[in-house]
């Protein structure tokens, strides 16, 4: 269970994730802050449109949403995580300009909210949505990390 357990793909749209490798390493890392192992995380980036047409058909709502995170932790096994999670290219350009910040920042922090909701946090209360921004940061600062040493 390890990095070669996470994979990236694309949907409707040419994208080519850059550090790979670092990246995976990454997810490794914040799984492995919450005692969890990778049993399988999938990553797949879209367009608005795809994403959209999924949060429609799967969870009825009918929003644009920068990511959509399908959990199936209970296949994967005691302490481990897995999961599909769909990322809207066109969100994170479009968020990343709104807060004025770069698109590979809004992209690790949403790759990084998606794995946090598999380790099990939540956002629906306001309660809940302080800890995920904290647990975001506090990834996006090993992503630093991660980039500064590559």
């Amino acid at each position: 269970m390890s990095a070669r357990n996470i994979s990236f793909h694309t949907e409707d749209i040419d994208f080519v994730l850059p550090n790979k490798t670092d990246t995976r390493n990454w997810l490794v890392g914040i799984a492995g802050g919450y005692g969890l192992k990778i049993r399988s995380l999938v990553y797949i980036f879209c367009s608005d449109t795809y994403l959209h047409q999924l949060n429609v058909q799967y969870l009825d709502h009918d929003t644009l949403t920068d990511i959509i995170t399908f959990d199936y932790n209970d296949e994967a096994g005691e302490g481990k995580v897995a999961g599909e999670l769909y990322i809207s290219l066109d969100r994170i350009r479009d968020n990343a300009k709104d807060h004025g910040e770069t698109a590979e920042r809004e992209m690790a922090r949403v790759m990084a909210h998606g794995l946090l909701h598999l380790c099990g946090l939540k956002d629906k209360t306001d309660q809940d949505a302080a800890k995920m921004r904290s647990a975001e940061e506090q990834a996006l600062l090993a992503w630093n990390l991660v980039k500064s040493n590559s």
